[in-house]
């Protein structure tokens, strides 16, 4: 096949596949990671089953797809904010509050359970350690946050304690956690 027909072809797999992930990503917001169904995402979509069942297995290929798409989106968010302008504690906590408000979306349940496990996972924990650590370690060098406790564990201790975000049912106890959180960080007398 020529390079032009195959570079079209690809394109609109990809695009197929993206109106398949919007369309998921619609019906969880309306009803949950639960409700979702193949034929809802067909319809929503507006192919075929059969050319769903082309690209996905069952609906739990089509979630975990999502969801590698949401963290893929989360993180790029994250690093954008972390690059900003400004001190390395402005932007950590820049992060960690966009963090929290992150961790606070995470749906429950046993399926929410089986998505957040696996490669893709680990390897955005990491990468979201990594961001989160060298901050910590800019900060420290900088005297704005404390030395005494290594950047890897402080890291730890920030993104642990931001995962309570997911149970909290206000902004304001969001925001009093990320306070209590950086308070944590901050060097001691």
């Amino acid at each position: 096949m020529p390079k032009l027909w195959n570079e079209t072809i690809d394109a609109h797999r990809h695009a197929v596949r993206e109106a398949i992930l919007d369309a998921t990503a619609q019906l969880v917001e309306a009803g949950g990671l639960r409700s979702v169904t193949m034929s809802q995402v067909a319809e929503r979509t507006g192919i075929g089953r059969a050319t769903l069942y082309k690209y996905f297995s069952d609906v739990d290929a089509v979630l975990l797809a999502w969801h590698e798409r949401q963290i893929t989106g989360h993180l790029q968010h994250l690093a954008e904010v972390r690059d900003r302008a400004g001190t390395a504690g402005g932007r950590l906590e820049a992060v960690l509050r966009s963090y929290a408000v992150i961790a606070r979306q995470r749906h429950g349940g046993e399926l929410a359970a089986l998505l957040h496990q696996g490669e893709h996972i680990t390897h955005a924990e990491r990468h979201l350690t990594g961001i989160v650590e060298d901050l910590i370690a800019e900060g420290a060098q900088a005297g704005d946050l404390r030395a005494d406790v290594p950047p890897d564990e402080l890291a730890q201790y920030c993104l642990h304690a931001l995962t309570a975000a997911a149970g909290l049912t206000s902004e304001a106890a969001v925001t009093r956690l990320v306070d209590v959180t950086l308070a944590g960080l901050r060097p001691i007398p």
